[in-house]
This record gives structure tokens, C-alpha cells and sequence, in this order.
């Protein structure tokens, strides 16, 4: 990968991704990792990208959950009565052990089912009325679906043969999917291809491997030969996992679920031979074809329909790890023994693993997440900025530490991007914006230089984004160096140079899917919903309000009307930031103005006054007032003040109301140990 990058060429490359299923929708880590390795080949190092994307709604898990479900809904449309659906559910729960003791049978069951079912239980001995009884069933009808849909498949499957059956459930996920990928930000392919779409093509790819000599039909089902295969000169099975070959734990999970049983395992002529087409059994989705009825082999779709859509070879071949084999090997097996050639791939990229808190992702495991549970924890933007934080081809642990990780890296890309803009609207006229340059200066620009050579080394090292983005980093935090000296020294920056860096930067982000939107420098503000030009739009006002408060500020503190001070930061601290706007004093310099989510900011404020919380709490009541030698000048040996700044005694009022503080202090420092002492 890397030596192609160097190349230099201009050259066509065709990418294909696999998407294995489209049930239930995880952040599956090949979605925004390819979609970021296609956008840095595309709009990086400007290669023409023609992006295919396969899709497989014909495939033994579909075929299972599509017949539950539908032999699920007939069971519904009955209206079983509540006695009925308890008797089915029981029969299903000990249908799942061959043990018939009860109580090991009701172990067995899922907690959910457990919880619903007893209550029915004890409504139907106790004679309860029907309007208490249908509701109990009907929850314990829903919360057992697992578990009755599988029983009712055992006995009814083999009845279910209408192809269209087996269409309703893949084409609701993949609606699911293409809404998913909109939210994440991932581009659309150039191609799809469906399996059900495709079967034509299917079985002619299949006849032309029979007729080149390397399959063979058995009971109505063809197979690869996968000993003719290899013992050819041009050829050799197994070019990617050449050790795993034999493997059959993982040749039998490709062959599927349904396609596993000792008569079909007789049918080949060795053990590594795989399934190209299937003869169907009832109760399977079925298609006509030179060997009888049938349905396509998992391995066989991609190889057809790729080959149709991109011909002989494809430059890169994506897809992840765990899918080397038997699935790419095969892949390779079959379309080499198509097209009779040894080259039909270039390249493989295969994508790490993705974990959750260390674990293997798995919903058998509980341990899942779905896109729409992620995004509702982060944005799309954050989910991205982790997996560009982490090299494409090593695993990823989706975790909590990994998403504040990504969440602080954007706050602090964030904040660099508003203080540049702060900058940038400083009134100059157009000589103005060419400032000499000190030394300052020159350091950060050779800074900067060398850290796009570095991005870019990274890049072309194997596509390295997260060497890529530590080193925008390290710029980030250059800039923002030589910004806070430039600050100190009560000069303005250099306007051209850090607005040369954001724009960098803002061109790296935009290019790894970071970024939508016009915007010249920085995120969007408001999010992708709001119109483009909002912050262009609306800054001249806030300016102008920032301004105001600057010159109310500026009287109040001249002749100390505390009340007018108080106002002007009810407005800085409260008000504005309802509305996404943040203002920044900082002593001797223009009060800055940053657009910022409001979220963001009531989440800063919040988090801000947890801090003083936390900071009083930590004080003990004794230094309360010490720190006060404006208003006292003596105190007793516990720190209570018992006199004033003119050496007078404390009223008996004066000491009542600062005895409440001094005790209540007391109480909240106490509460602060003791929190202290627990952690501990």
C-alpha cells in the first residue's frame, strides 16, 4: 500500500467493500474505516476512486430470522388466547433441553421471559378477570418471541418456500443501514449490488467454473474442487491464510448454519471443497439453475458480482479481519478460476477488530451497540475522530476512555479554530494583514512545515491517520504557544500565518469526513441543520453587543457601580451561553467571541460549578474568613472573626449571621472528608 501511494500516478482505483448481513446495525468498524481510506485516496493523494459495495440478503441467518419472523407474525394474526400462548411458550422453553424437569427447563429460560411469564402464571390459578390476564399474555407473547419464533420454526419451517418472504426482512435493515451510514457521514457507494439482484449472474459464474474444470455438481449442489484448484501451476488455494487451510470450525461458519449437515458435508469430494451453489431444502428461498432449484453459496456472490461490475481484477479489496478465511481466500479460489488468471485482486485491506470495554463484540454476549445507541452518546464527528485515532488495520476498543479521548481531541482542535477566527475579525485594512515577521514567527512557520511533511509521511505509510492526526497535534499546539506569547506581550498574531495553519487543518479534517460544509476554517456551528452562513451572519451583532459591554464594563469599573459589573457578567455567564455564544475577558485585551453549541457551554457551565462546589467544600471553615483583611482583624482560635477591619468587636448580629456560614461550612468540608475518605 505504501509503495503504491509513493507512486505518484494517476490511475484508477476500484475499491470494494463487503457488508457480510444487514441485520441489526453495529458500528461495524469496516463502515467509517473505509470511508476514510477511500476519502484520503480520493481527495489526498487524487485517485480516481470508483467505489463498489456488495450487499447479501440471501444468507442462512436471513433465511432463519425472515422464516421466524414470518411463521411469528401468522402466530399472532390467530389471537391466541392467554392459555394457549402460556401452553406454546412453555413447549418452546422445553423444547430448548432435552431434560423435561421443569425447574432446569424455566432456568433456561431468559430472565425477560421468566419476569413475564409467572405473573400470567399466577393470574390464571388465581382466576384473575380477562381484562388483568390479556395484558400479561400479550407482554409474555412479546418478551418470548426469541424463544417462539425458533420453536415454531422447527416445527413450520419447512413451509415457508415464498421467495418474497425472505425479501421483506434484509430490505427494512437495509434502510436501516443507508440512514445509519447518513448520520456517520459516510459516502454513498458508487455501485451497490444485491445478492437477491443478481442470481443470474450468479449461476452463469458458476456453470463457466464447472466448464474451466474447477467445481462439480453433487446432489443438486456444486462445489469448488479445491485440490484441482491447487494443484494447478498458476494457482494456489489459501494465498492469504495459507496455515488456516483445513481449518474446519471456520470452513463449516462459512459454508452457514443450514448448509452444515452430515449429508451435505458426504456431497464434496474433500473437506476444504466449499459450497458455489446450494440445491435448497424446504423451507429455503429457491431459484432455478442448470443442478435444479437452489440458492447461491455465501462465498460466490461477492466474486459475481463484483466481477460483473468491475471486471477481471480490482485494485483493493476491502473487508475485515476475521474475513481473510475462509471467505477472501475462497473469494480469490473461485474468481481466479473464473477469470483464469492469478491477479484478481491487488490488494487486501483488512480492518482490526472492534471491541466494547475489552470485550469481543457480540449480542449473545450482551456486550453490543448499535450506531443509533452511539450517536446518541456522540456525535458522528466524535465516533470518526476515534477511529482516526487509531491505525485502520489494529483493533479498536469502543470505550468510554476511547470516546473522551475523542471528545477532548475536538474541544481542543475546537478552541484553536475559534481563537484564529477572533483573530482574523480584528479590524485591518488590506496592508494591515501583512505584519513583519520575528522570530517568533519564522519558528512557527518551519514548525508548521515540517508537520505537513510528517502528516504526509504518515499518510503515505500504509494510510497512518493516526500518526497523522497526532502530528496535527503537535501543530495545534505550536500555534497555540506562540498565540498565548503574541497575547502576553499584549501584541496581536500574525493574522496570515494562523489562519494558513487553520485552513490546514481544516483541509485535513475535511478530507478524513471530519468536516461538511463550506466553511472556510473550523467545525460547522449549529451543526450540519443550521444554514452555512450562521456564524458570518450573526458575529457583526454579537460584536457589536461584546463592544457595548466592553464600554458599560469600563464606566462601571471607573465609578464602581458593582451592580452594573454584576449585570455585565449575568450576561457572560448566563444569558449568552443559552444562546451557543461564549465570551472570554481577558485584562488589558478586546473581550473574545466564540460560536459554540450550547450544549457544549451549559455542559462547561455546569462542570465549572461542580469546580467551586468542589473547591469550597475543600476549604475548612477555620480559613474561611481569614483570607477577608479587608472586613476583619482579629479571630478567635477556631478562625471566627471577632472583630472588624477597625478593630471594633462583632456586633451580636454581625457574629449570629457569620456563625450560620462559619457552621455551614463546617458541615460541608465535613461532607467533603468524608466523600474523601470513601474513595480512598
Amino acid at each position: 500500500m505504501s509503495k503504491m501511494l509513493n507512486s505518484g500516478k494517476s490511475k484508477e482505483t476500484r475499491t470494494k467493500s463487503y457488508l457480510r448481513n444487514v441485520l441489526p446495525v453495529s458500528p461495524n468498524r469496516s463502515y467509517i474505516s473505509f470511508d476514510i481510506l477511500r476519502r484520503v485516496l480520493k481527495d489526498y493523494f487524487k485517485y480516481d476512486v470508483f467505489y463498489c459495495m456488495n450487499i447479501t440478503d440471501i444468507d442462512d441467518k436471513i433465511i432463519r430470522r425472515a422464516r421466524q419472523n414470518h411463521l411469528l407474525d401468522q402466530y399472532k394474526e390467530k389471537q391466541p388466547q392467554a392459555a394457549q400462548i402460556l401452553q406454546d411458550v412453555l413447549s418452546a422453553a422445553l423444547a430448548l433441553t432435552t431434560d423435561p424437569d421443569k425447574k432446569q427447563m424455566l432456568e433456561r429460560l431468559d430472565a425477560g421471559v421468566m419476569a413475564a411469564l409467572l405473573p400470567l402464571q399466577a393470574a390464571m390459578q388465581g382466576k384473575a378477570a380477562p381484562a388483568v390476564v390479556h395484558p400479561l399474555a400479550q407482554l409474555l407473547l412479546e418478551s418470548s418471541k426469541d424463544v417462539l419464533s425458533d420453536w415454531l420454526d422447527q416445527q413450520f419451517g419447512s413451509h415457508v418456500t415464498e421467495n418474497s418472504i425472505f425479501s421483506v426482512l434484509p430490505s427494512f435493515w437495509e434502510g436501516e443501514y443507508h440512514k445509519d451510514m447518513e448520520a456517520l457521514n459516510v459516502l454513498p457507494p458508487d455501485v451497490l449490488t444485491r445478492v437477491s439482484e443478481y442470481v443470474p449472474e450468479i449461476v452463469e459464474f458458476v456453470r463457466q467454473v464447472v466448464s474451466n474444470g474447477f467445481g462439480y455438481e453433487s446432489s443438486g449442489s456444486v462445489y469448488f474442487d479445491t485440490v484441482k484448484f491447487d494443484s494447478g501451476p498458476q494457482h494456489s488455494y489459501g494465498k492469504l491464510v495459507p496455515e488456516a487451510v483445513g481449518d474446519q470450525k471456520a470452513l463449516q461458519e462459512g459454508e452457514g448454519d443450514l448448509s452444515i449437515s452430515a449429508d451435505r458435508l458426504s456431497e464434496k469430494k474433500s473437506p476444504n471443497d466449499f459450497a458455489l451453489w446450494k440445491a435448497s431444502k424446504p423451507g429455503e428461498p429457491s431459484w432455478d439453475s442448470p443442478w435444479g432449484k437452489g440458492r447461491p453459496g455465501w462465498h460466490i456472490e461477492c466474486s459475481a458480482m463484483a466481477g460483473s461490475v468491475l471486471g477481471e481484477s480490482m485494485d483493493i479489496h476491502g473487508g475485515g479481519f476475521d474475513l481473510r478465511f475462509p471467505h477472501h481466500d475462497n473469494e480469490l479460489a473461485q474468481s481466479e478460476a473464473f477469470f483464469q488468471n492469478d491477479y484478481w485482486v491487488r490488494y487486501f485491506l483488512h480492518t482490526g477488530h472492534l471491541t466494547i470495554a475489552g470485550c469481543k463484540m457480540s449480542k449473545s454476549l450482551k456486550n453490543f451497540i448499535t450506531i443509533k445507541d452511539a450517536l446518541a452518546k456522540n456525535t458522528a464527528r466524535q465516533l470518526r475522530l476515534a477511529f482516526l485515532m487509531h491505525s485502520w488495520k489494529d483493533t479498536l476498543d469502543y470505550s468510554s476512555n476511547t470516546m473522551e479521548s475523542a471528545v477532548q481531541y475536538e474541544k481542543f482542535l475546537n478552541e484553536f479554530f475559534l481563537n484564529v477566527k477572533d483573530i482574523l475579525r480584528a479590524p485591518s485594512d488590506i496592508t494591515g494583514q501583512f505584519e513583519k515577521w520575528e522570530a517568533a514567527e519564522t519558528e512557527l512557520n518551519d514548525s508548521f512545515s515540517d508537520r505537513k511533511c510528517a502528516v504526509h509521511a504518515a499518510l503515505c505509510d500504509n494510510v497512518d491517520t493516526r500518526g497523522a492526526v497526532e502530528e496535527m497535534r503537535l501543530l495545534v499546539g505550536m500555534s497555540n504557544g506562540y498565540i498565548a506569547g503574541r497575547k502576553g506581550a499584549k501584541r496581536r498574531p500574525n493574522r496570515m500565518l494562523v489562519e494558513s495553519i487553520a485552513l490546514y487543518l481544516t483541509g485535513m479534517l475535511k478530507v478524513f469526513g471530519a468536516i461538511e460544509g463550506s466553511e472556510p476554517i473550523g467545525f460547522p456551528v449549529g451543526g450540519q441543520s443550521q444554514s452555512a452562513d450562521l456564524e458570518s451572519t450573526v458575529m457583526p451583532y454579537l460584536t457589536v453587543l461584546s463592544d457595548f459591554r466592553e464600554g458599560v464594563r469600563k464606566i462601571a469599573r471607573e465609578q464602581k457601580v458593582t451592580e452594573l459589573l454584576q449585570l455585565c457578567d449575568v450576561v457572560r455567564d448566563d444569558t449568552l451561553p443559552e444562546l451557543g455564544v461564549r465570551l472570554e475577558d481577558h485584562e488589558g485585551l478586546p473581550t473574545v467571541v466564540k460560536m459554540v453549541d450550547k450544549e457544549t457551554l451549559l455542559k462547561e457551565k455546569e462542570e465549572k460549578k461542580q469546580m467551586a462546589k468542589l473547591a469550597k467544600m475543600k476549604l475548612p471553615a477555620g480559613e474561611m474568613f481569614r483570607s477577608d483583611t479587608d472586613k476583619y482583624s482579629k479571630f478567635d482560635e477556631t478562625g471566627f472573626p471577632t472583630h472588624d477591619v477597625e478593630g471594633k468587636e462583632l456586633s451580636k448580629g454581625q457574629a449570629k449571621k457569620l456563625r450560620k456560614l462559619f457552621e455551614a461550612q463546617e458541615k460541608l468540608h465535613s461532607e467533603y472528608l468524608q466523600r474523601s475518605h470513601h474513595e480512598d
